[in-house]
């Protein structure tokens, strides 16, 4: 804006000086015509005076050239018919005969005044003819430097110069200052259209009064202002999208009409463990590795119609199972725009799905071995066994057994089944985990020793409190050593240790016995899941043990962990918060 400013400054300077030295010319030209015609009419006053007096032969010539040389202080010459001097008065500026010479030559015919400039030695002459009848007796001639007329000269373009410098003075400052008026709002507005250019809404620009200029400014306030509440609008209405897009739980993956990937959400890299480099602005049979989905999009593009197909892909070691969406991007005036493809993850759903299955399978299994036993023993009896006592005793002594098989399986999946419950509630208290344990240690002591097994308790002095419910904690830990033992072959070691660890009371139940595949590690916790299904139903157990076991830890926002080798052991590790350290 500053060229702007100094080109109009530059441009209006130069005007006003081809104006003002145009007139300067003007107004000199015409003072010099000025006072030359004004200096040759004194001359012709004068001569026509002299000639009058000449004519009057009231005063000698002489007398008179001299009266006349003293009084207008003009050189006064008299020549006759020829061009030769008469009379001249004292103090002549030239060589008269050279001046007779030149009236001879130019103006001997002349009966009008005439004028003559000797420039060699600046000295003004006017001629006038001195007429008898009609014939030219001689001429008279008026002499003076034009000493005078210089000075005048001088002094009018002076006078000229100075006003006129003045002037332009005046004039440039006050066009500076109305220039500087008139350009500061367009260069305001400039600056604000600059910076909305740039994308900061927020410039402003001063409105004055309502003239073209103040008008432009509020024009131009008015749209930043519209400008900066549509930006507003769009953005909270792109972040409102975005934070849709990146946070929703199913993956989403945006193909334009060309078949290029323009959007990943946060969600599909998650799930396939890809970058969006790799995808964005690259052709969608170029970066989908799974053929599954390259023939859903084709499919869409050839169709151009909504698509839902379950889709099962290998992502590393594991199948995951995908409900996947394909639908078709279409304008207002029909314009093709591209597809869209959400993933939903449903590998958790047929998982349950198949958990309730097995779940399902395993109780009617689970039911049916003692009931078909106790139904299968009691006929037996009523046709006739029950005759012989032996028979008798052991028949009922297998019902017995199979009865109270029968009644712990119902009262595992009751104790199960209202644990899952919502409302269920923990009788929480401060617990001593140590005497805990330790009572445990007492109940079952008596089952290891039967069966040859080395059962060691592991309690620091230092006492520890958490809060939790004690028979729920009770329940956790039988369940855990009651399992050691069945796993654990004899001779073998179940250990019970317990340990504070930087506020953390942690609780380990280590055995000697069969350990666990590292492939049935993630499914110990499922409802009647068995690592050795003989050894486990010989032994009574329900295979719910585990599971109870883990909502009940659950429940007492603690965490269990387990590490085990095949044929070397298994160690359950139970971390609860501590809550004070006694002693």
């Amino acid at each position: 804006m500053t060229k702007f400013r100094s080109r109009l400054l530059f441009a209006l300077t130069t005007l006003i000086i081809a104006v003002l030295v145009a007139l300067g010319l003007i107004l000199g030209q015409l003072f010099n015509s000025f006072y030359l015609r004004t200096f040759e009419e004194r001359f012709e006053k004068e001569v026509l005076l002299i000639e009058q007096l000449l004519e009057s032969n009231e005063i000698e010539v002489e007398e008179l050239i001299e009266v006349a040389h003293t009084t207008l202080n003009s050189q006064v010459i008299l020549y006759d018919a020829n061009g030769n001097v008469m009379y001249q008065s004292k103090g002549s500026y030239n060589q008269e005969q050279t001046i007779g010479d030149l009236i001879i030559a130019n103006y001997r015919n002349e009966t009008e005044g005439f004028r003559i400039w000797e420039k060699g030695n600046e000295v003004f002459y006017y001629g006038y003819p001195i007429v008898k009848g009609k014939e030219i007796e001689g001429y008279l001639v008026l002499g003076a430097p034009v000493n005078a007329l210089k000075s005048m000269s001088k002094d009018v373009w002076f006078l000229l110069i100075a006003s006129l410098g003045l002037a332009f003075l005046v004039i440039l400052i006050l066009g500076v200052r109305i220039t500087r008026e008139y350009t500061k709002p367009i260069e305001s507005a400039t600056k604000v259209a600059i910076e909305l250019a740039k994308g900061n809404y927020k410039a402003r620009t001063y409105e004055q009064d309502l003239d073209e200029t103040g008008m432009l400014s509020q024009a131009l306030n008015v749209l930043a202002r519209n400008l900066q509440d549509m930006t507003r609008a769009q953005e909270m209405q792109h972040d409102r999208l975005q934070t849709l897009i990146e946070n929703m739980g199913s993956g989403l993956i945006l193909i334009d009409g060309r078949g290029y990937v323009n959007l990943v959400n946060k969600a599909y890299k998650e799930l396939f463990q890809v970058k969006a480099e790799d995808f964005l602005y690259r052709l969608y049979y170029n970066v989908f590795a799974h053929k599954e989905v390259s023939d859903l999009v084709e499919e869409v593009f050839m169709t151009e119609s909504k698509i839902r197909k379950h889709l099962m892909l290998p992502l590393g070691l594991e199948r995951r199972h995908f409900e996947v969406y394909g639908a078709p991007i279409i304008g207002n005036n029909d314009e093709w725009k591209g597809i869209v493809l959400v993933f939903h993850d449903i590998t958790e759903l047929k998982k349950l799905e198949q958990m309730r299955k097995d779940f399902v399978a395993n109780v009617s299994h689970e039911l049916k071995t003692p009931i078909t036993s106790i139904k299968g023993f009691s006929e037996t009896l009523l046709d006739g066994a029950m005759e012989h006592r032996e028979t008798l005793e052991s028949f009922l002594s297998i019902i017995l057994k199979e009865s109270e098989r029968l009644q712990s399986l119902i009262q595992d999946l009751l104790d199960l089944s209202k644990i899952e419950q919502q409302g269920f509630k923990l009788n929480i208290q401060p617990c001593n985990i140590g005497e805990i344990l330790e009572e445990i240690y007492t109940l079952l002591e008596g089952k290891a020793n039967e069966r040859n097994i080395h059962l060691t308790l592991v309690v620091p002095a230092q006492k520890g409190l958490i809060q939790g419910d004690p028979y729920r904690l009770k329940q956790i830990f039988i369940n855990l050593v009651n399992n050691a033992i069945m796993y654990t072959k004899p001779d073998g070691d179940v250990i019970l240790e317990l340990e504070y660890v930087n506020g953390e009371t942690v609780v380990r139940v280590k055995d000697t016995g069969i350990g666990i595949a590292k492939d049935e590690l993630p499914r110990i916790f499922e409802r009647f899941y068995r690592i050795d299904k003989a050894r486990a139903r010989n032994s009574g157990g329900t295979g719910l043990g585990l599971a109870i076991v883990k909502h009940l830890v659950e429940a007492h926002s603690a965490d269990i962990q387990v590490e085990s080798e095949l044929g070397e052991g298994t160690v359950f590790t139970i971390t609860f918060q501590t809550e004070k350290l006694i002693g």
